[in-house]
C-alpha cells in the first residue's frame, strides 16, 4: 500500500488568516470607512456571497474569466460574487418599491487573479461600497461620492498623498469613435486603455493591433489623447477640437465634467482630482463619470510614444520560494498595488435584470486589504508606530494575598461603567507578572488592590509611564463607589492631552497606533513596549499629520 502523502496545513492560495495587531489595524479602516459612510446618510445592506451565475455573467467584459464559478448543486448553478455592485443591482431589481437609497456594503469577494498577498491582491477580499441610487439632477450624487472619497483617505491621515483619477465613458468612446474605433470594438479597446496604468504604451498599443486588431493609424490617435491629464485646462483643450466638439458622446460627457467641476469646487475636493483620459475602468456597466484612487507611486507613468523611457516595475533582488505567491517584486510598499478605490457611474445595470425599470446609480469601492496593505509597509518602513492588540483602559492587579474575588468584583464595576478592563487569570499571581501583561499592550491605567485598600474599601488608580518626580507617580487613592467615575475624568484628561500632543508635535495616533520614536535605541522594534493610550482606541476621524501609506483597492 502506497504510504500517503504528507497534507500541507495551509490557507487556499490568494487567502490569509487575520489576528491580533493586523485585525486591530484593519478594524480601524472599517470604523474610519463606516463613520464617513453613516455621515452621508448610508444605511447598511446585506446579500448572499454567492449569486446564480447568470446575474453575473455578462458583466465584467474580459474579468469575467476571474469570476469562481461553484459546482452543480442540484439545479442551481452559482458562482462567488465578483464584487458587489452587481448583487446591488440585483437586488434592486427585486425590490421595486425602492427607488432612492443611499446603501454601503462592507462584505467579501472572490476573484481568481494572480494574487501578490504582500500588495493586498488576493483572490479572497473585503471591499467596502458606498452607492447612491436614484433619479437626482446631473452629477449631483457624483460629486457626493468623491466628497465621500475625500473624507475616508483625509479620516485615514492619507493627507494629501492620494489622487482621484477621474474620467468619463462617454468621453472616451467619443475619442474612440473620432479616432476611427469600429463600433464592435469600442469596449474591447476600452479594456486595453484600461491598462495604462500597468503596462507603458507601447504594450497596450501592441496589444490592440495585434491581438483585437485594430488599425495601427488608429492606435495611434487614440495614443495621441490617452496621454492627457489636467483639469479645466484639459476640459478647454478637449471643447476647442473640432472633431471631439462635434461628437454627440464628447458633448454630454463634456458637458458633465463641466458641471462636476462647480460642485467639486463647492465641496472644496477639486484639488484632489485629476482628469485623466488614461482612465477607462474595464467593468461593462459602467455609463457615465468613472475613478480611482491611486497613491504616491501606485501605478507607472505612461506617456504614449516614449515607451523607452516609461519607468518599469522595480523588481525584487531576492526571488522567492520556488512556486512564491507573491512575485510582483517591488520593495516599495506603493509599488504594485494598483488602485486602493474604484467607481463610476452605472445607470443601465439594474434595467438589466428588471426589464423597462432603470434605476440610475454612482457609487464607490475601496479595497481594504489594498489599504491595509500600504499602511502596515509604511508603519514598518518608519519604524515609528506601535499597536496595541486591544484597546484595554485598566488593567486590575493585586499585591500579596492575590485578592481574586475582589479584583473580579472592581472589574465588574468597571465593565458596568462601559471601561475596558482586564485582570490575569491566576488565584495569586505574582506583581511583575501582572504588570507584564498591561505593559505588553499599552495598557494607560492601573487599579492596585492591597491589604490597606481592601480593609478601606478603596483602590489606588495609577497611570503607567509616569516619569519620577511626576505628583501622581505613585498613584492617587478612591473610594470603591467613585472609582469608576475618576477613571472616565482620567481617562479623557489622557484623551486631550494627547490629542494636543499629537497637534504640537506631529504624532501619529490611530486607533491603537502611535508614535514611539522615544523608544527607538532603547528596544528593539520587536521588542519595544508601545505606549498606547485611550486617545489610541478613540481615534479621531480628522486630519492626523501623517506620512501617507497610500492603500489600495
Amino acid at each position: 500500500m502506497a504510504p500517503k502523502s504528507k497534507f500541507e496545513l495551509k490557507t487556499p492560495k490568494g487567502t490569509k488568516d487575520w489576528e491580533g495587531k493586523d485585525m486591530v489595524i484593519r478594524d480601524h479602516i472599517f470604523n474610519t470607512i463606516t463613520q464617513v459612510f453613516k455621515r452621508h446618510g448610508g444605511v447598511t445592506i446585506d446579500t448572499p456571497v454567492f449569486e446564480l451565475r447568470e446575474i453575473l455573467a455578462g458583466k465584467y467584459g474580459e474579468d469575467s474569466k476571474l469570476i469562481y464559478d461553484l459546482a452543480d448543486q442540484g439545479g442551481e448553478i452559482c458562482s462567488l460574487r465578483y464584487d458587489l455592485t452587481v448583487p446591488f443591482a440585483r437586488f434592486l431589481a427585486m425590490n421595486k418599491d425602492i427607488q432612492s437609497i443611499k446603501r454601503y456594503h462592507i462584505a467579501k469577494v472572490y476573484r481568481r487573479d494572480q494574487p501578490a498577498m504582500t500588495k493586498g491582491r488576493m483572490r479572497e477580499f473585503y471591499q467596502c461600497d458606498f452607492d447612491i441610487a436614484g433619479t437626482y439632477d446631473p452629477m449631483l450624487p457624483d460629486a457626493e461620492v468623491l466628497r465621500i472619497i475625500c473624507e475616508v483617505f483625509e479620516g485615514l491621515g492619507w493627507n494629501g498623498s492620494y489622487t482621484i483619477k477621474m474620467n468619463h465613458r462617454k468621453i472616451l468612446d467619443g475619442i474612440f469613435q473620432v479616432c476611427g474605433v469600429p463600433e464592435d470594438k469600442i469596449r474591447t479597446i476600452s479594456s486595453a486603455v484600461d491598462k495604462l496604468d500597468k503596462l507603458p504604451w507601447a504594450d497596450v498599443r501592441k496589444e490592440m493591433t495585434e491581438q483585437k486588431g485594430l488599425d495601427g493609424t488608429v492606435a495611434d490617435r487614440i495614443g495621441e489623447w490617452v496621454v492627457l491629464k489636467g483639469k479645466r485646462d484639459l476640459l478647454e483643450k478637449l471643447q476647442n477640437n473640432e472633431d471631439l466638439a462635434a461628437n454627440e458622446s464628447m458633448k454630454k460627457g463634456m458637458e458633465d465634467i463641466a458641471l462636476l467641476f462647480e460642485y467639486l469646487e463647492a465641496f472644496d475636493v477639486l484639488d484632489r482630482v485629476s482628469f485623466d483620459l488614461s482612465l477607462a475602468r474595464g467593468l461593462d456597466y459602467y455609463t457615465g463619470l468613472i475613478y480611482e484612487v491611486v497613491t504616491q507611486g501606485s501605478a507607472p507613468e505612461v506617456t504614449p510614444g516614449h515607451e523607452d523611457e516609461a519607468p518599469k516595475p522595480k523588481s525584487s533582488k531576492k526571488k522567492g520560494k520556488k512556486g512564491s505567491e507573491d512575485d510582483d517584486g517591488s520593495d516599495d510598499p506603493t509599488i504594485g498595488v494598483g488602485s486602493v478605490a474604484a467607481g463610476g457611474r452605472y445607470d443601465n445595470l439594474v434595467g438589466m435584470f428588471s426589464g423597462k425599470s432603470q434605476i440610475p446609480c454612482v457609487g464607490i469601492s475601496f479595497g481594504v486589504d489594498r489599504i491595509f496593505s500600504i499602511t502596515k509597509a509604511k508603519m514598518a518602513a518608519e519604524k515609528s508606530a506601535a499597536v496595541r492588540s486591544n484597546d484595554v483602559d485598566v488593567y486590575v492587579m493585586a499585591f500579596g494575598k492575590g485578592f481574586l474575588k475582589e479584583r473580579m468584583t472592581v472589574c465588574a464595576k468597571l465593565w458596568e461603567a462601559g471601561i475596558k478592563a482586564e485582570f490575569l487569570y491566576k488565584v495569586k499571581p505574582k506583581l511583575p507578572a501582572q504588570f507584564k501583561a498591561a505593559e505588553a499592550n499599552g495598557v494607560p491605567f492601573a487599579i492596585f488592590l492591597g491589604d490597606d485598600e481592601v480593609a478601606s474599601g478603596k483602590v489606588k488608580i495609577k497611570e503607567m509611564g509616569l516619569q519620577d518626580g511626576h505628583p501622581e507617580k505613585e498613584g492617587i487613592l478612591v473610594s470603591l463607589s467613585e472609582m469608576a467615575k475618576e477613571v472616565k475624568i482620567r481617562l479623557q484628561r489622557k484623551r486631550e492631552l494627547d490629542d494636543m500632543t499629537r497637534q504640537a508635535g506631529g504624532l501619529r495616533v490611530v486607533h491603537g497606533i502611535k508614535d514611539d520614536k522615544a523608544n527607538d535605541g532603547e528596544k528593539k522594534e520587536d521588542e519595544a513596549k508601545p505606549e498606547a493610550t485611550p486617545a489610541a482606541a478613540e481615534p479621531s476621524a480628522s486630519t492626523e499629520e501623517q506620512t501617507p501609506t497610500n492603500p489600495t483597492a
